[in-house]
């Protein structure tokens, strides 16, 4: 196979002293010259995570759905095998802009992307018209199984997950995420009180809830999915919900009135955290299905619950954990069933075993 070769047009560069190479590769390539097969070896003989399969659709659905507007970044690969890069010129800006050719029998191997790699093949399956669109790949020489270790541990020490928060403001695409921003800006106590970036609010902001937590409660209250469309009602309903609860959170309104600070607010009220704004979404997507031409006069009952942190009859084990706030699963329900109960909603199945197993004291 050494006779014959994949040709590139590429880019020549320099890095730590040695070459690599940037290169477009169609997408119907990917697939047959990146394979995977280190699945058997164990992690000291591999230069890559095991594959996770479950992430592969999802990225592979994202690449079908958003022909038109799909965005990846570049493929890092190590090539075990004799290569030739044959510049336009031999000297000039061209010196290094030539012909990549790589040997049909040399080895490829992916530092980072293979999950990419893998949904790519997965998305060609449904739509094979994609395989002449292109991907940038990274090419460098592979010196040996320690350097592509390496490679994989540099390529990832540095890489951080913006925050949901963040992601949530960038996404254009997302029905819930632009209902999220909109609602930061359309009800009152949201404006200018939600932490657009960061999804904890740290003790010295100004901020009193998280776009995070606000998109998490709209997920619930509309009872969606992520990629479910929101119509004009809902987003109506969403705005009317959110300003009729600040009605019954007398504390939340002195907060957007600068009367109290919103640190003194997360110190000492369940109300002020991103459970009790979850809870209330969830609460509320059932009180407006039942009662639909009364629900904002029956969510005026929620006044009568003493949201203070020094309540711990009825909030420790519920919404706190000794002491401290807590946004696990059992204890989101635990406080709906409060919220439930003050507007006499009847609790689901779930929502009555763990009230069940909470008295009997045996959460775990």
């Amino acid at each position: 196979m050494d006779a014959f070769y994949y040709t590139f047009l590429a880019l020549r560069g320099i890095q730590a002293g040695k070459e690599y190479y940037v290169a477009m590769c169609p997408l119907k390539l990917i697939p047959r010259i990146f394979l995977y097969d280190e699945e058997e070896l164990t992690p000291e003989l591999r230069a890559q995570r095991t594959l996770n399969r479950a992430r592969i659709p999802e990225i592979s659905r994202y690449i079908i759905e958003n022909p038109k507007s799909y965005t990846f970044s570049a493929l890092t690969a190590s090539i075990d095998g004799d290569i030739a890069f044959e510049p336009l010129e031999n000297r000039g800006m061209n010196r290094n802009v030539g012909y990549l050719k790589i040997p049909m029998g040399a080895r490829f191997l992916i530092n980072d992307g293979q999950h990419r790699r893998a949904a790519l093949e997965a998305a060609l399956k449904a739509k094979p018209e994609l395989g002449d669109e292109t991907i940038t790949v990274v090419f460098f020489i592979d010196t040996g199984l320690r350097r592509s270790q390496q490679m994989f541990a540099d390529l990832n020490k540095h890489a951080v997950r913006p925050t949901k928060s963040l992601g949530i403001l960038y996404d254009h695409r997302e029905p819930l995420a632009e209902l999220a921003r909109n609602l930061a800006i359309a009800v009152p106590i949201f404006n200018g009180l939600t932490e657009m970036e960061k999804t904890t609010i740290s003790n010295r902001s100004t901020k009193l809830f998280t776009l995070s937590s606000i998109y998490q409660a709209n997920l619930s209250l509309l009872k969606k999915k992520k990629s479910d469309d929101i119509s004009s009602v809902e987003k109506q309903i969403a705005i009317e919900f959110w300003n009729e609860v600040t009605k019954v959170m007398p504390r939340w309104q002195e907060a957007k009135e600068r009367k109290v600070d919103t640190a003194t607010l997360r110190k000492d009220y369940i109300h002020a955290h991103g459970l009790a704004l979850h809870a209330l979404g969830i609460v509320g997507a059932d009180l407006v299905k039942r009662h639909p031409n009364e629900w904002k006069e029956r969510l005026a009952n929620l006044s009568a619950i003493d949201w203070s942190r020094s309540n711990a009859k009825l909030w420790e084990g519920r919404a706190m954990i000794g002491g401290r706030v807590s946004k696990a699963y059992n204890n989101l329900v635990l406080t709906v069933n409060v919220l439930k109960r003050t507007l006499d909603i009847p609790l689901l199945k779930e929502e009555e075993r763990i009230e069940c197993l909470w008295k009997k004291g045996e959460l775990r």
